[in-house]
This record gives structure tokens, C-alpha cells and sequence, in this order.
């Protein structure tokens, strides 16, 4: 079995990610840069390598210069610390069925387990059709969805969750980023409800519909969704859902997971510093605007300079249109005032669900909403436990924004524009790294890091690879420290860090994958940065970058596609160098 997705543009299925770096202030003198760094392929650390190289990398704190262009991060691992920034987003809930206006997730649903609560993650697929008012005529409808709850599903009780996915309504409809919410109560309330979400001919819809269970008819009652689809509160058609028992009953119950949860998007915004030296915090937003293609880009920083002096805020905003020059500024540096929740600075905020303020001649207001469950891209343990250089993760691996970015003479407003909001904790940046955000569609999701560490004895070693593929309700591979150290040294990933063309390949389980990824010149932008102890270091960012991504499983002997996914111009992809 293999499937083909070929990535087009956020919003309608390819990838929009950005990586971001975080950074001292100082010299950020944006630039189009051509050429780059020239990296090596391979790896090469034993297992006791990962967490010094860790720390080495590119870490949460900076990459010399700030404004200008995404850096990567040194994340946990070492790895390029800007980078893991926004990825693809669902589209924004819409006006409601019956008196219920607008389709959002229930504060239950987004409730955070606490102490090692695990949550229910599965996948399910429906088919079945549906006439439109004014139409004579039934079209064929197909829904994917990925339902994730915050606590282990209760069957004699009411579990609510959050739905994603994709919606295919034929000749009228194909959004990749639908979302919306179930209330899965089967015994308590006999009925598990849906109500989704999407975009059709650029308006909005909701279909809202349950299953009416009864122990009469206890298949037909799981698996028969009658719907009604509503515009701005108003019925716009009718139709039925069915579950596939002969082909969808396995997948379904394959799909099952019962995660520990890590948190919800809103704690996970919550800063971490605690008054240390040589520190870097970082918040950042990437996102792009489905109507122009515009990609954004929005980098919150504090830092704890390491010779003991006062700490400051400071930041950046980038646009990256897809006709045109990168345009960029920066705001602060300011002193750093704590926030209870995300970041806030001489009139800019990054708060959970919102963010606001201005740099130079660009202003933004944007309206944001968690659509995924936090995605790490190191192991949770280096989230948790601080014992890494830095940390790297994201709260939202998709989110959707509503609102306003002036620039210039020009007014953008994206409407459930896709992307994603990541954060970083650490103390520096990578020797060299190199980082990609991809939105893959229909939910699936891609980040990469790949970094050399800075310690001694590591810094000759290939770069460590840490990459998390997101597929529906799994995430390959199964543990974050799989592609960089494999088993015993042995196995790990490999990249070949340059410029215009970096890869990066390797094997865990069943499956291999093979990226590759191209950084125009034109469309690729040159900032300076500068840790926490004063070293200098380079990113050169681009929101518009080219990606291929071949997925492949053994088969009976042999590899065969899995998936293919295309990306021109929407991959978010960044190079670092001392």
C-alpha cells in the first residue's frame, strides 16, 4: 500500500512550518544570503553522546544577531535551537449547530492531566454522503479524523475530545485541517457526538451529528452517523456517515493509544527560568497565511547574560511573502518583567491564545488556537527534567490564527491560517545544525534537528539527528531518542548538513525515510546571533523552502512506498554555523 501526497500551501495540506531561533540582541543584520555551510552526512556518537551533544548544539538561548531570521535551536539535544517553529494548523471552528455557535473544545477536553494522567488517542475513518440545500443530487463525503482526550476514555462516563482531520466532500469540498470536538458518552448519555469544522468554497461549515446508541441495535447504533450541516448557525444539508466494519475495524482498534499526557498547550507556555545565569528562554510563532501564502514569523526571547548582568527582553518579526523580499525588525531590548503565562515585554505579549505587538513597521494581532497535542521532538524527560543544555518542544504541533500583520503599505488577515507556536529553554546554540518544520496534510506532521555539539570531543562528530514524523494517531519513530543514538550507537540517523541542499536518512523498525531539503538563495535569510556568554553564531532561515520526504516499509522482501509528500515553497527550514 502506498499513498502519494503532493504539499501545496498551508491551509490546504502542505507543510508551514518555520524555525525560529532565539537570540541576544545586538547584531542582527538580516541579509539574503547565498552559499552556506558546507556540513557532513553520518553520525557518529555512541548512546552516552546524546546528551552531551545535547547540550552542546544549538540550544534554547540564542543564535548570535536576533532579528532577522529564524535560528535554529539547541534544544535538548543540542540541536539547532530556533529551529522547530511552526507547523501546519487546522482550520478555525466555526458557527455551530443548534444554538451552538462556534465549535470549540470544551475546557474538558483541554484540561491537563495532571501527574502522569494518560490521555486517549485513536484514528477512525467514515463514508457516506450528503445533499446540499438546493441541490438535487447526493455527493460522496469521507472523513478522517485523529480524536485525542486528555484522560483514558470512560465508558460509563462522558469523555470529551478533541477531532482533526480531513474532510472530502466530492466536487465541493477537500479541507485537510478540519477540527472540532467529540463528546464520546455511550452508556452514560447513549449517543457519542461530532461536531467538525472545515472550509468549502472559502466559507465555513460545521457538520454536527451523533450516534444514537441503543442496545437494540448495538452495531448499527455505533456505526450510523446521521448529520446536518450548518453556515453561520443555518442548515445547509443533510447526510449519513457509515463505519466500515469489513475494512475499518482493525485499523481502528490498531490505533489505540493511551499516552502519558505531557500537558496542554497553555501550561506548556509557562516560563521556565529561575533567576540562572547564561540562560535563554524563547517563545516563537510561525504561521502562514492560506490567501497570499505569506509565511510569518514571530520570536519572543529572554536572556540571562552569563557574566551575571541583568537579564532582557527582546525579540523579532519576520514576513516572508511569497512575492517579494524577506522583510524584518526587531523590538527591545527591554527589561524582563515575569508573566504568569508566556511572555510580555514593552507592549508585546505571546500569551495562550493570543499574541500581540509591533516591531518597526510591522504590527501584528492574532487570534490563536491550539488544534494538536504538544509534539517533543527530544525526549519528554529533557521537557521535564531540565538535566539537558536545552530543551525544545511544541505545545501545539498545529494551531490556527485569525487577525491582523501590517507591514509596510500592506494588510494581511489571515482566517484559520495554520501553524504552530513552539518553545525553547537553554543555554546556547549548536556548533552547526540544521532544522525543518513541514506540514505533510491531513494531519501529518514532520520536525527535524540535526546538530553538532559544542562540547569537546564531540564537536568533530557528525550531527545527532532527532526526528519526529506525526501520522495520524502515531508518532514514528516511537521514541525521540531512536534516530539519534538507534541501539547501542548503532542505527542512528544520518544527515549532510549544507547549503542550498541539505539531507537527512535513516531506518527504525519496518520503515525508512529519506528528506531532502532546499533552501533557495533568494528565499533565505542571514542572521547574526549571540549566546548568553557572548559567542557569535549564523542561521540562515528560510519560511519558503523546497522539501522532499519519501517514507518506505518493508514489504515481503523488499522496500515499497508508504508515502511521498512534495513540498515547493511551504517547508520551514534553517542552517546554523559558528
Amino acid at each position: 500500500m502506498s499513498t502519494r501526497r503532493s504539499g501545496t500551501g498551508t491551509g490546504t495540506g502542505k507543510n508551514t512550518g518555520t524555525a525560529v531561533g532565539a537570540g541576544r540582541t545586538g547584531d542582527a543584520k538580516g541579509v539574503v544570503v547565498s552559499g552556506g555551510t558546507t556540513g557532513d552526512a553520518g553520525m557518529g556518537a555512541g548512546a552516552g553522546a546524546v546528551v552531551d551533544a545535547a547540550a552542546g548544539p544549538a540550544v534554547g538561548g540564542g543564535m548570535p544577531g536576533d532579528a532577522d531570521t529564524k535560528t535554529g535551536t539547541d534544544a535538548a539535544a543540542g540541536v539547532p535551537r530556533g529551529a522547530v517553529e511552526g507547523a501546519s494548523a487546522v482550520a478555525g471552528s466555526t458557527g455551530a449547530a443548534n444554538a451552538t455557535a462556534a465549535v470549540t473544545p470544551s475546557p474538558t477536553a483541554r484540561s491537563v492531566p495532571g501527574g502522569g494522567r494518560r490521555g486517549t488517542v485513536f484514528g477512525e475513518t467514515m463514508l457516506g454522503t450528503v445533499r446540499l440545500d438546493g441541490e438535487d443530487r447526493t455527493r460522496r463525503v469521507r472523513l478522517d479524523l485523529r480524536v485525542t482526550a486528555d484522560r483514558v476514555m470512560r465508558p460509563l462516563g462522558t469523555t470529551a475530545a478533541r477531532a482533526a482531520g480531513r474532510i472530502r466532500i466530492a466536487g465541493w469540498a477537500d479541507d485537510a485541517h478540519a477540527e472540532g470536538e467529540l463528546e464520546i458518552s455511550p452508556l452514560a448519555r447513549r449517543r457519542i457526538r461530532y461536531r467538525i469544522s472545515f472550509t468549502a468554497d472559502g466559507r465555513r461549515f460545521t457538520l454536527d451529528g451523533w450516534k444514537s446508541v441503543t442496545p437494540r441495535r448495538p452495531v448499527a447504533s455505533m456505526t450510523v452517523l446521521p448529520f446536518t450541516l450548518y453556515e453561520d448557525g443555518a442548515p445547509a444539508g443533510r447526510g449519513t456517515l457509515r463505519f466500515p466494519l469489513a475494512t475499518g475495524l482493525l485499523p481502528f482498534l490498531a490505533s489505540f493509544r493511551f499516552p502519558r499526557a505531557a500537558g496542554s498547550p497553555e501550561t506548556l507556555m509557562t516560563p521556565r527560568w529561575k533567576g540562572e545565569p547564561g540562560r535563554t528562554e524563547v517563545w516563537y510563532t510561525t504561521l502562514t497565511d492560506p490567501a497570499t501564502g505569506t509565511g510569518l514569523w514571530l520570536h519572543y526571547e529572554l536572556t540571562a547574560p552569563a557574566d551575571g548582568t541583568e537579564p532582557y527582553a527582546h525579540g523579532w518579526a519576520a514576513v516572508f511573502p511569497k512575492d517579494g523580499p524577506v522583510r524584518h525588525a526587531r523590538f527591545g531590548p527591554a527589561a524582563w518583567t515575569p508573566a504568569v503565562n508566556g511572555f510580555t515585554a514593552e507592549g508585546v505579549e505571546a500569551v495562550p491564545g493570543r499574541l500581540t505587538g509591533s516591531a518597526g513597521a510591522l504590527r501584528w494581532d492574532l487570534a490563536e488556537r491550539a488544534a494538536d497535542a504538544p509534539l517533543f521532538t527530544f525526549p519528554r524527560w529533557s521537557w521535564r527534567r531540565p538535566l539537558l543544555p536545552a530543551a525544545q518542544i511544541l505545545p501545539a504541533a498545529r494551531a490556527s490564527y485569525d487577525g491582523t500583520f501590517s507591514y509596510d503599505d500592506t494588510t494581511l488577515t489571515p482566517t484559520a491560517a495554520p501553524g504552530a507556536s513552539a518553545r525553547i529553554y537553554g543555554h546556547g546554540n549548536a556548533r552547526r545544525w540544521a532544522w525543518l518544520h513541514a506540514d505533510l496534510g491531513g494531519g501529518d506532521v514532520l520536525e527535524i534537528v540535526a546538530a553538532v555539539s559544542m562540547r569537546p570531543g564531540l564537536r568533530r562528530l557528525p550531527p545527532l539527528v532527532f526526528l519526529r514524523l506525526r501520522r495520524g494517531a502515531r508518532t514514528w519513530p516511537r521514541r525521540a531518542e531512536r534516530s539519534a543514538v538507534g541501539w547501542a550507537g548503532l542505527g542512528r540517523f544520518r544527515a549532510a548538513v549544507g547549503l542550498p541542499v541539505w539531507t537527512v536518512s535513516g531506518r527504525a523498525g519496518l520503515r525508512r525515510i529519506r528528506v531532502e531539503v532546499t533552501q533557495p538563495e533568494d528565499r533565505t535569510l542571514a542572521l547574526d546571533y549571540t549566546d548568553p556568554d557572548g559567542s557569535p553564531a549564523v542561521c540562515r532561515n528560510s519560511e519558503r523552502a523546497d522539501a522532499h520526504v519519501l517514507l518506505e516499509r518493508w514489504w515481503f522482501g523488499g522496500w515499497r512506498t508508504e508515502a511521498e509528500w512534495t513540498l515547493d515553497g511551504t517547508a520551514h527550514a534553517e542552517v546554523g554555523s559558528r
